[in-house]
């Protein structure tokens, strides 16, 4: 009797479980996200000198967050709104904005798959940081 009442019982509990630590793995990678694009957005802020002003906040971003695999972070910076996609598009922008903001939006795929059930197909992290340009 008691080994048909655990062996009803034991498939839900397990999910629970393993929902449980597959909750917390997500968790510790949103947590590592933001981070990493406060890490960011800190670095895009100071470059107004710099030649490579994406290319640093990239590497600083990405850096930041080892546990995470670096191809599947977006990044996407913005110097006053504008959106700036290469070291000389982001050097121009930065370079006349001193005490405007710098913005930064990191996105990660996470991962929510227990017993071969996604619980959320299209389950993205994003967080979003802004900072002063120095």
């Amino acid at each position: 009797m008691e080994a048909v009442e655990f062996a009803l019982t034991a498939p839900v509990l397990l999910l629970i479980l393993f929902g449980i630590i597959q909750f917390g793995l997500t968790l510790n990678n949103y947590l590592m996200l933001t981070d990493a694009a406060s890490a960011g957005v800190r670095q895009f802020a100071i470059s107004r000198s710099s030649t490579s002003p994406y290319s640093t906040t990239t590497s600083a971003v990405t850096s930041a967050a080892p546990n995470l695999t670096a191809a599947s972070i977006t990044i996407t910076m913005k110097v006053n709104g504008t959106t700036c996609t290469s070291n000389t598009a982001c050097q121009t922008a930065l370079s006349n904005a001193a005490g405007g903001s710098a913005s930064l939006t990191a996105a990660y795929p996470c991962n929510l798959v227990i017993f071969g059930i996604d619980f959320a197909p299209s389950c993205s992290l994003s967080t979003q940081v802004t900072d002063l340009i120095e």
